[in-house]
């Protein structure tokens, strides 16, 4: 590269988005292009969007405009665009905003340097290759801080949820070997990351494709053995696939969190079923208990979703007394949204958005009384804490309760320097809404 141009990223959505922006940034930087930390002065913006639900196609939408008034205004050079939005949209997301130079698909982001030299000079791209050429694994530079990582195992999802466009977008399920997971995550702990959080559409299936088996409690196995590492967390637990062998391994390994995000959607048979999951609430209920009972201390979070077609009053109380009766650690909770080219998309029995927003409300209001209890309970008590930040007044951190970026975590007094990435015993005193509030201890 003779001319050396400067270039923002900005990545929207997902941690496995995230992932795959990292991969992305370090071919740019490694090619020459100088990142800019501003959208003003860059001469090149690549946006990494999202498209799963409305309000992520909405946030995508809104970034992309954003920068194009930068560049309307003389302050900002061109605009790719990759992501799960354009890989569902393709030509007709440069047709609805012209100020974009690239929309590529998501197989295109292996040529990422190639594209964004084009749109720096000025010539307009758009190139949707086969999804399946989206690098699985890669050199990556990095968004999040030195002590923790994202480490993607799979991508793309065959679970076929009636509502969810992802395996559209994203393509079949596909996963990466044993050891070239390993591999990286040595690479990852050499380079000061003591947490790994381990992300895939569905991280209970690894192994099915490559070895005929669920592997993913060898996987957590092998990756134990890395000194210095010293968390291991998992995300997107599909809770058909939790089994015996991993429930006991999560139990077990003292580098693995007691921590599973298994998001189950709901717990009415009827409404499942319609879904296209398997399930009711007495057999996630004899899950969640058999979990509870075998790994100490387990913080569970799950994601549900509301207003889906034919939820009717009695499956929404259904799942309000579920909530009331499990108890789940973390708990997010988002109303359903009608996505084209889904079997949900136009199924009869649609529910009116006030009533998806009501039912929302409660069943969140729900759980803050839950959290608020569990929070309670744990006054007093020492956990052992990493230090992410310092937010002006207080130190912030987490213990194996909470995940980086997603969940609450714990203020934490010091008369000591804290930095980011220590790791320190921490004594409860109070709570504030979600956070904890605590005192280093010995």
């Amino acid at each position: 590269m003779n001319k050396k141009y400067s270039l923002h990223i900005i990545s929207l959505g997902c941690p496995k988005n995230q992932v795959d922006c990292e991969i992305m940034a370090n071919k740019l930087a490694a090619s020459g292009f100088e990142l800019n930390a501003a959208i003003e002065g860059s001469d090149c913006v690549l946006i990494n969007t999202c498209g799963f639900i409305e309000d992520a196609k909405t946030e995508a939408i809104e970034a992309i405009l954003e920068v194009a008034e930068y560049k309307k205004a003389g302050l900002a050079g061109s605009i790719v665009v990759t992501g799960c939005l354009t890989e569902r949209y393709q030509h007709e997301v440069m047709k609805e905003i012209p100020e974009i130079d690239a929309a590529i698909g998501i197989g295109a982001d292996r040529d990422i340097v190639k594209v964004c030299l084009k749109a720096a000079a000025g010539v307009k791209t758009e190139f949707f290759p086969d999804k399946a050429l989206l690098p699985l694994s890669g050199d990556r530079l990095l968004f999040t801080p030195r002590h923790w990582a994202y480490l993607k195992i799979s991508e793309g999802c065959s679970n076929r949820c009636s509502y969810c466009a992802i395996p559209g977008i994203r393509g079949g399920y596909r996963e990466r070997d044993m050891e070239s997971i390993v591999s990286e995550a040595e690479k990852l702990v050499a380079g000061g990351a003591g947490e790994i959080v381990l992300v895939a559409q569905d991280t209970t299936k690894y192994g099915v494709e490559l070895y005929g088996e669920y592997r993913l409690a060898q996987l957590l196995k092998r990756l134990c053995r890395i000194d210095g590492l010293k968390w291991i967390r998992l995300f997107y637990c599909y809770p058909d696939k939790v089994t015996d062998e991993l429930i006991e391994t999560i139990a077990s390994e003292e580098k693995i969190c007691s921590y599973i995000d298994m998001p189950i959607q709901h717990c009415s048979g009827s409404v499942l079923k319609n879904m296209n999951r398997s399930g009711n609430a007495s057999q996630l209920k004899a899950l969640i208990d058999k979990m509870k009972k075998t790994i100490p201390g387990l913080s569970l979070r799950t994601t549900l979703m509301v207003g889906f077609p034919g939820e009717t009053q009695s499956d929404f109380e259904e799942l309000c007394e579920f909530v009331k009766d499990v108890e789940f650690d973390k708990m997010g909770c988002f109303k359903f949204s009608p996505e084209e080219g889904t079997p949900a998309f136009d199924m009869p029995n649609q529910i009116d958005e006030d009533v998806k927003s009501r039912r929302e409300e409660v069943l969140m209001d729900i759980q803050y009384s839950v959290t608020e209890r569990a929070n309670r309970s744990r006054i007093g008590r020492v956990y052992e804490a990493v230090v992410d930040g310092f937010d002006g007044e207080r130190y912030v951190g987490r213990s194996y309760l909470d995940a980086p970026e997603i969940d609450s975590g714990i203020f934490i007094k010091s008369d000591e320097e804290l930095l980011p990435g220590d790791r320190i015993k921490v004594k409860i005193t109070d709570y504030d809404g979600y956070d904890l509030i605590g005192e280093k201890t010995e």
